[in-house]
Formats: structure tokens, C-alpha cells, sequence
């Protein structure tokens, strides 16, 4: 697999000044210069990332992530070293970046498209798509000095993924939405994965970073420590430089990867695929799964939870009382639910697999799967119904 972004021994340097000069005569009347030292961001940093996966840059405040950043998107250039890149990239890196606060939502999705390289043609062709993403419509012609900070980032969101790049770069703002937002942004990056695009991600939330990126760089004071898969260096992170236990931050025990969840499939009673199925259906969740080994009497578990973060129940075949041994190579394992009794909207099913023990996970995956259940003639208030039926003697 080709490389989509290569950093070739980058620095970066900065000023860090004690004093200024404000204008020529005061630098005629000090008779020097302004005093400053610099300071190195970024240190003969070197590392590849490949075509079409999720790469997240980590590590402590001032370590180098948004500088390395900003040089991937051409906002800094490097002192040192060259950064190339493979495909149209989009940067969503600052709330706000590019928004002017006097114009509306309606002309800043038209002067940020244009920034990415849009024409007006293609803005028109994806503005309903742009607003319907954001979630903003009653307020797409006020100024944007007077949204919220997560309106801005709904809206900067909305334009960064509707340029169709075929790299995202997104710093730490997706942070700032509500529970919903963020749902529906981990979906659509999943979905850009999916696709083959490339996204790079610089966060603190290491086990968003853990449970999205396949592979992770760790910087410490400009200089890069360590890259590799991402449970591998988020555990020498807070291990061996944080001296942090990863259970303290709600982060599982290392997967030991015997199994690996491939995803998820609905089958409708018919046995034909129902991605989106009506509630009260009789549905399958087809488990698809690979063996890189045999393994015996592994535990599957699920969970459903719902779009704002409610988990709805979670089931797994040992409280079932289901005994199996998995030979290597692709299998399935399926879940039957007679009536799906959830209400309409967006649901995440939650996949994991660990030792008959139940006590070490083999493969953790936190949304391995999203879909939308529509309205049919059962009705229900609330996120789940009894399914019951009224009777009234005459």
C-alpha cells in the first residue's frame, strides 16, 4: 500500500520573543533588535502514513501535534525537511478556521468551499447536503459571530467532508459538539475509512484515538517517540511516559487479536439483507468474524446503544449458555431477534470477543456497526416498546 502522506526529516522552528519592537522608530531608538529564542516544534521528525486508514497523532500539550498538523495542511512551512502528499486534502484544524464572523452560515459554506478549492457550481450541487449535515438549517443565514462554538464546528465539519478529500486532517475540535454530533461525525469517518480515504487525527481522548485510528504517532517535545499500531503506542504512552494504567481512563486491557469482528449484517425474515429495518421486525444480526487461530469457547457479547450514548441492552453468548471452539479462517455468528422492540432512529451495535474466561478481550470494537430503524404501524413513546397488544371487553 502506497504511502498518502510522507514526512521527510520536517523542523519547525518559532520565535519565542522577550521583547518586540512595535515599529521602525522604536527599533531606531533601541537600537537593536528585539531579543528572542527559539523554540523547536518539530525535531527531524520522519514517518509515513499509509492509503486509507485512520492515523492519530498524540502525546502532552506542546508535544507538536498541531504543528505537525498545520505543515501536513501547507497553513506552516517546515524549516526543515518536505511533507508530501498524495490526493486532495481538507483540514478542519481550528474552530472557525476560515469563517469570516460579519457573513452568514450560508455565504461562509460558499467562501470556506471556495477556500478548499469548490467552484460555486459544485457548492450549489452540495450545499443541501452541507446543511443537513450540520444540523443548522434555522440558522444558516444569521451571522456566524453569533453561533455557539458547536454550531461552528457543525458547520466547518459539514464543509471539510462534503469537498469529497481524499485526506481529512481534524485537530481537536470535534470535541466541542454534543454527544449526537459526535456519533454522527465517528459515523461518517468510519464511512471515508470504508471508502479508502485517509483521515489523521490529533486528539487527547485516547480511547476515541484508540477505538478509531489503526495506527498512532507519539511526539514528545517536537521529537517523534514512537509509531506503530495504535493499542501498541497509546500503551507505551500512558505506561511508560505517563506511568498512567490504561484502566484508569476507562481503556481495556491490550485485545490479544486471535479473532478480529469484520462487522455487522441485518437479515430480515426473508433471509435477504435489511439495512434498515421497522420496528417490530423479526431481524438477524449476522456477526462476521476472522480466525487468525483456533480458539476455544470464545465469549461474543453486543450492545446496542442509541445515537445521544443510551445503551438500550447488550448480550453475550456465555449468559447464554452457547459453547463453541473457532478453527482459523472467516465465520459468522448470528443473533435472532424475533421482534426488534427499539423506537425509531439511529442505533450502534457495540461488538466484542474474549477468553472463555471473560476476563481478557481478544477483539473490542466500540461502534461496529450503525443503522437506522424506521417507523412502521407499531408505535411507542420512550427508546424501547413492550410490543403489547390493547384489548377492551365491549
Amino acid at each position: 500500500m502506497s504511502a498518502a502522506i510522507t514526512v521527510d526529516h520536517v523542523t519547525k522552528r518559532y520565535r519565542l520573543y522577550h521583547e518586540r519592537n512595535q515599529s521602525v522608530k522604536a527599533a531606531i531608538m533601541r537600537g537593536r533588535r528585539a531579543r528572542y529564542d527559539e523554540f523547536l516544534a518539530l525535531d527531524d521528525v520522519s514517518f509515513e502514513i499509509r492509503e486509507g486508514i485512520a492515523f492519530g497523532l498524540i502525546g502532552e500539550n506542546g508535544s507538536g501535534k498541531s504543528t505537525m498538523l498545520k505543515c501536513m495542511a501547507r497553513i506552516l512551512r517546515t524549516d526543515a525537511g518536505s511533507i508530501t502528499t498524495r490526493g486532495k486534502l481538507s483540514a478542519l484544524l481550528e474552530l472557525g478556521a476560515g469563517f469570516h464572523p460579519e457573513l452568514s452560515g450560508r455565504e461562509n459554506v460558499y467562501l470556506n468551499g471556495a477556500i478548499l478549492g469548490l467552484s460555486r457550481r459544485e457548492i450549489d450541487q452540495r450545499f443541501d447536503a452541507i446543511v443537513d449535515f450540520s444540523g443548522i438549517e434555522q440558522f444558516i443565514d444569521a451571522p456566524v459571530k453569533n453561533y455557539s462554538s458547536g454550531m461552528y464546528v457543525r458547520l466547518g465539519f459539514a464543509v471539510a467532508i462534503n469537498v469529497d478529500p481524499e485526506i481529512l486532517l481534524i485537530d481537536e475540535v470535534l470535541a466541542v459538539g454534543d454527544q449526537e454530533f459526535q456519533n454522527k461525525c465517528t459515523d461518517k469517518i468510519a464511512s471515508m475509512r470504508r471508502e479508502g480515504r485517509t483521515i489523521v487525527v490529533v486528539s487527547h481522548a485516547l480511547p476515541s484515538v484508540r477505538a478509531l485510528c489503526d495506527e498512532v504517532a507519539l511526539l514528545e517535545h517536537g521529537h517523534l517517540i514512537r509509531t506503530g499500531p495504535a493499542e501498541d503506542v497509546i500503551d507505551h504512552y500512558l505506561t511508560e511516559i505517563l506511568s498512567i494504567d490504561p484502566a484508569e481512563l476507562g481503556i481495556p486491557r491490550r485485545a490479544t487479536g486471535e479473532i478480529h469482528l469484520d462487522g455487522v449484517e441485518i437479515i430480515g425474515a426473508d433471509g435477504r439483507p435489511r439495512p434498515e429495518p421497522t420496528i417490530g421486525d423479526a431481524v438477524t444480526l449476522r456477526f462476521h468474524f476472522t480466525a487468525r487461530e483456533r480458539v476455544v469457547e470464545p465469549v461474543f457479547g453486543m450492545s446496542f446503544t442509541s445515537s445521544d450514548g443510551v445503551l438500550v441492552t447488550g448480550c453475550n453468548t456465555m449468559t447464554s449458555g452457547i459453547r463453541m471452539v473457532v478453527e482459523p479462517g472467516p465465520g459468522h455468528l448470528d443473533l435472532e431477534i424475533p421482534r426488534l422492540l427499539v423506537a425509531p432512529g439511529r442505533y450502534h451495535i457495540t461488538g466484542t470477543v474474549y477468553d472463555r474466561e471473560h476476563t481478557t478481550p481478544i477483539h473490542e470494537v466500540g461502534d461496529l456497526h450503525a443503522f437506522h430503524v424506521a417507523e412502521g404501524t407499531l408505535r411507542t413513546s420512550g427508546i424501547t416498546s413492550l410490543g403489547g397488544t390493547w384489548r377492551a371487553d365491549a
